[in-house]
């Protein structure tokens, strides 16, 4: 598939997705933080949702105080894997909805720091080019 500014990928058929290109990120409406996010503890303590202390608490407490604090949308108790929340529209609670960027960039999990080389289509990403308005706002 060819990269141009007009393609638009369906997030749940990766067979629309793009080749990650450096600087695809640039001019992509943030697709990527319209997908669940799966977390793990030590991503918790990166984003500096719990602290050291907190760490040696047991998952299943830790997922309900965050659980309650609308962060952690689910908790696999199996696997220790916390679900991060999501707004209604599906976006992730820590992108920006005017800017569309990451407010907690440098602090991102794991996860989104290995995307797209991870996840369900590895070297590809479910891209759509930012809505004019939010090219042109300031």
């Amino acid at each position: 598939m060819k990269f141009s500014l007009s393609h638009i990928s369906i997030l749940d058929d990766t067979d629309t997705w793009l080749k990650y290109k450096k600087g695809l990120c640039e001019v992509c409406h943030a697709s990527c933080c319209t997908m669940p996010v799966e977390v793990w503890l030590k991503d918790l303590l990166t984003m500096q949702l719990i602290d050291e202390f907190e760490a040696g608490e047991p998952l299943k407490q830790i997922a309900k105080r965050l659980q309650q604090a609308r962060v952690v949308a689910q908790f696999n108790h199996a696997h220790g894997i916390f679900t991060l929340a999501r707004r209604a529209n599906g976006d992730c609670i820590f992108l920006d909805a005017d800017t569309r960027l990451c407010t907690i960039y440098e602090r991102r999990p794991h996860t989104c720091r290995n995307h797209p080389m991870k996840g369900p289509r590895p070297g590809f990403c479910a891209f759509r080019p930012k809505q004019k308005a939010a090219q042109t706002k300031e």
